[in-house]
C-alpha cells in the first residue's frame, strides 16, 4: 500500500513538474474556449462560425464537449485551472494504464521507470495545456481496463460503454478509436477461440449510439470524414519517419525499439521452448492486435503515438519485467530512482516560476497588441495555426481568414490557397483577389514576408521577432502606437477577450 502511494505520489508530481514547463498554450485552445463560452454562457452549441470573413459550412464541432470543460475551468478556477487540468489528465491515463498491469499480471505494477520511459516518449505531444485528445488517450485506457475486466468474467460493464461513447462522442472525435477498439476486442478473442460476439452486439449498440450529438444523423457522416481525411498540411498528422519527423521524437523511437526488442525476444523464447504452434495457441491475440494497429497508427501520424504508447503500457508491461527479472539490482535501487524523480519535480517547481506561458515567439502577441492599441479594424490574413487565438483577441473589431477547425467550418481548398500565399508560390495573388484582407500578419520565415516588403502596395508598419504586421501602402501612412514591452502584462490579458454571449 505505502508502495503504491509513494509510486503515484511520484509519478503525479513528475508530470505535474512537465507541465508547468510548457511554454505556449495549444493553438486551438482559443476556438475551444470560444466554443464553451457559446454553451456556458450563451446556452447553445454553436453551430454556424462567426469568426471568419471567408465562405464557411456548418460548424461541425466534434470537440464541443472539451470545450465546455475548458471554459468552466477557465471561468470559475482561473486561467491556471488549464495547467493543473493538463497534469490530472495526463496522471489519470497512467493511472488507468497501471491498473491494467494489475489486473493482467501477478506483479507488482510499480516500476517507476518503465512508467517514466513512457512519459519521456510522448512528452512531446502531451507537454502543450490542454488539448482536447487528452480526454481521447484517457478515455481509450479506460475501455482498455474495462474491456480486460469483462474477459475475466465481469460482463456487466459492457453495459455502460455505450453510455461512455455517447458521452466521448460528445467530448471528442477520437470516439472511433474507443469503436475501434471494441472490434479488436471481437477479432482477438475470436481468433483466442473464446466468445466474441458481445464485443460485436457492443460495438453495434455503440456505433448506435453516436447519433446522439447536436447535429443528429449527418454529424455521423461529418466524423467519418473527419477520420479518414489526409491531412497533408497538418505536420501533427505526418508519418513519424516523414522527412519533417524523421530527426524528431527521438526518445519515442527508442521507446518504440525497446517494445519491439522486448516483444521479439519474448516470442523467440517462448517459440523456441515451446515451438510455434503451441506459442499461438497460448498466445493473447488482443495483446498482438491492439498493439499493431496502434504501432500502425503511430508511424502514420505523429498525433496519435500516445495510442501505441498507452497500448505498450497497458500489453508489454509484463513481458519487460521478465525480459529484467533476472539481473541483481541493488536493494538501494529504488530509493535512488525515486528520490532522483523526486528531486527532478522539486528542482523544476523551485527553478521555474509557475505562472501562465504567454506564448511569446509562438504566437503574434505583441502584433495584436498593435492592433488593438491603434484601433486597426477590418479582416486580417494569417496563418491557420493562429486565427483562433486573433479571432479571440480581437472579434469583433477584426475577423480571420480561417483557423485550426479546418474540416469542421472550411473548404478544402482554402489551406492550399494560403499555402501558396505564405511560400510565394506563383498564384499568391489570388488570396488577395478573392479574400481580400485589411491586415496582414505573417511569419518572418515565409518568403511572402519578404516579397510583400519588395512589392511594394503592402507596407511593413510592426515587426517583433518573429511576426509582422502590413497594412495597404494607401492606409499606412501615420504614426502608430507602439505595443507594451511588459511580459505581466501579456500574461494578465491574455484570457481577454472582446467575445459576449450574454
Amino acid at each position: 500500500m505505502k508502495k503504491g502511494i509513494l509510486f503515484y505520489l511520484t509519478l503525479f508530481l513528475i508530470i505535474l513538474a512537465f507541465s508547468t514547463a510548457a511554454n505556449y498554450f495549444d493553438y486551438d485552445l482559443w476556438a475551444r474556449l470560444i466554443a464553451g463560452m457559446g454553451v456556458v454562457d450563451g446556452g447553445h452549441v454553436l453551430k454556424e462560425d462567426f469568426l471568419s470573413y471567408t465562405p464557411v459550412h456548418t460548424w461541425w464541432d466534434h470537440e464541443w464537449g472539451s470545450g465546455v470543460i475548458f471554459y468552466l475551468c477557465l471561468k470559475f478556477l482561473g486561467p491556471y485551472s488549464l495547467i493543473i487540468l493538463q497534469a490530472v489528465l495526463m496522471f489519470l491515463i497512467f493511472f488507468t494504464a497501471s491498473r491494467v498491469v494489475k489486473l493482467r499480471t501477478n506483479i507488482s505494477p510499480y516500476n517507476i521507470l518503465f512508467y517514466f520511459f513512457v512519459l519521456m516518449a510522448v512528452m512531446g505531444n502531451l507537454n502543450n495545456p490542454v488539448r482536447c485528445h487528452m480526454f481521447s488517450f484517457l478515455l481509450f485506457t479506460v475501455f482498455i481496463y474495462l474491456l480486460e475486466k469483462v474477459r475475466r468474467g465481469n460482463n456487466k460493464l459492457l453495459f455502460i460503454i455505450p453510455f461512455i461513447v455517447i458521452l466521448w462522442n460528445n467530448i471528442h472525435g477520437g470516439v472511433v478509436s474507443g469503436i475501434g477498439l471494441l472490434l479488436m476486442y471481437a477479432a482477438g478473442e475470436f481468433l483466442n477461440k473464446k466468445s466474441f460476439a458481445k464485443y460485436l452486439i457492443t460495438f453495434a449498440v455503440s456505433s448506435a449510439a453516436l447519433i446522439i450529438n447536436p447535429w443528429g444523423y449527418e454529424y455521423i457522416k461529418f466524423l467519418l470524414m473527419a477520420n479518414t481525411m489526409q491531412r497533408t498540411h497538418v505536420i501533427e498528422w505526418w508519418g513519424l519517419f516523414s522527412k519533417f519527423h524523421l530527426f524528431k521524437h527521438i526518445i519515442y523511437k527508442f521507446f518504440m525499439l525497446a517494445i519491439i526488442i522486448t516483444q521479439s525476444v519474448d516470442i523467440f523464447k517462448n517459440i523456441k521452448y515451446d515451438g510455434f504452434k503451441t506459442w499461438y495457441e497460448k498466445s493473447d491475440k488482443v495483446k498482438y492486435i491492439v498493439l499493431l494497429t496502434t504501432f500502425y497508427l503511430a508511424i502514420s501520424h505523429v498525433k496519435l503515438m500516445p495510442f501505441f504508447a498507452i497500448s505498450a503500457i497497458c500489453f508489454t508491461y509484463e513481458d519487460f519485467y521478465r525480459l529484467i527479472r533476472n539481473f541483481k539490482f541493488p536493494q538501494w535501487k529504488n530509493k535512488v530512482v525515486y528520490g532522483m524523480l523526486l528531486f527532478i519535480s522539486i528542482f523544476t517547481f523551485l527553478t521555474k516560476d509557475f505562472s501562465l506561458p504567454a506564448g511569446m515567439g509562438y504566437y503574434p502577441v505583441k502584433e495584436v497588441e498593435f492592433i488593438k492599441q491603434n484601433n486597426l479594424k477590418g479582416n486580417i490574413l494569417v496563418n491557420f495555426g493562429l486565427g483562433s487565438y486573433v479571432a479571440y483577441k480581437l472579434y469583433p473589431d477584426n475577423k480571420i481568414f480561417m483557423d485550426g477547425r479546418y474540416e469542421e467550418v472550411y473548404y478544402d481548398y482554402m489551406v492550399p490557397m494560403l499555402k501558396e500565399f505564405c511560400l510565394a508560390y506563383p498564384h499568391w495573388r489570388e488570396i488577395l483577389t478573392y479574400f481580400p484582407p485589411d491586415i496582414i500578419i505573417i511569419e518572418k520565415y515565409y518568403p511572402i514576408y519578404n516579397v510583400l516588403q519588395k512589392e511594394g502596395s503592402w507596407k511593413l508598419v510592426y515587426h517583433d521577432k518573429t511576426f509582422g504586421v502590413f497594412l495597404p501602402a494607401s492606409k499606412a501612412n501615420r504614426k502608430f502606437v507602439q505595443p507594451a514591452d511588459d511580459l505581466n502584462y501579456y500574461k494578465n490579458t491574455l484570457f481577454t477577450t472582446g467575445i459576449n454571449f450574454k
